[in-house]
């Protein structure tokens, strides 16, 4: 099967992630106010020429609010079910949000089998080029209601790199509720300072993430180190900011120091 995995001529692609802690409110209901202003936004980058592509988290939170349950299930079946309704809940809020901004959007659902597949990863990213070439904008989520602890990434920081290297993408940015990587946890260290660009990947740095995290996410600031690995090594550049601001997408892409830069390799 033929692989297209070459970029539309003078595109530049961009992979956004963001997580259940920017979507929702503490109720666990989706935050429509942050939704909204992140259709615009990235409605309004890919009106500049870019390939967007959005990975979001928050269908098993979305579901467990939608179902009025009282806490996150604990049991695999539990998680799923709010997973199947969650997840038609937010796709359903994303659909009405770009199109009224001009935009067509699409699902995409993944697990570790299928990208780890050469196979169904060959389908995957013809997949994904053909819809950016009719300039959808693809959002991608784990596929949370079939997926079982052996074939998920089980966080969408990893996700979302595996899927910039699946587009050929310029550059990663996962938006969470920090202003960047930090050399300590700053809801911790009260001296914790934010690290501006980060060339190489160290123990330090890995020891500095910790494993903190949310409470309705399933990623911390580890998992997105682990992220940027992978990012990194595909010499895609990754970005970590503040989801609450999302006029700083437009500073990311003209090059401005914004949150933390993870410098991809040169391939």
């Amino acid at each position: 099967m033929e692989l297209k995995n070459e970029k539309i001529k003078n595109k530049k692609r961009i992979v956004i992630k963001v997580g259940t802690s920017t979507l929702t409110h503490d109720t666990g209901s989706l935050n429509l106010r942050i939704m909204d202003k992140l259709a615009m936004v990235l409605s309004d980058i890919k009106n500049k020429g870019y390939d967007v592509v959005l990975v979001t988290s928050g269908s098993i939170t979305a579901g467990v609010a939608k179902l009025r349950l009282k806490e996150r299930p604990k049991s695999i079946k539990e998680r799923q079910a709010a997973a199947s309704v969650g997840q038609c809940e937010l796709m359903f809020v994303y659909d009405k949000l770009f199109s009224q901004y001009g935009q067509m959007a699409s699902q995409i659902l993944l697990t570790r089998d299928i990208t780890d597949n050469d196979l169904f990863r060959n389908n995957i990213i013809n997949t994904f080029e053909t819809l950016l070439s009719y300039g959808v904008i693809p959002i991608v989520n784990e596929n949370d209601t079939v997926a079982v602890d052996e074939l998920v990434y089980g966080d969408n920081d990893t996700l979302s790199a595996i899927t910039a290297t699946l587009i050929n993408a310029d550059k990663l940015i996962i938006l969470t509720d920090i202003d960047g990587f930090y050399d300590g946890n700053p809801q911790k260290k009260i001296d914790a300072k934010l690290i501006p660009i980060i060339e190489e990947i160290t123990l330090d740095i890995e020891k500095a993430a910790g494993d903190a995290g949310s409470i309705v996410g399933t990623g911390g600031m580890a998992t997105k180190i682990a992220a940027a690995k992978i990012a990194v090594e595909a010499g895609i550049d990754m970005v970590i900011t503040n989801g609450q601001n999302l006029e700083s997408l437009y500073d990311i892409l003209d090059g401005k120091q914004v949150g933390t830069l993870f410098k991809g390799k040169k391939v």
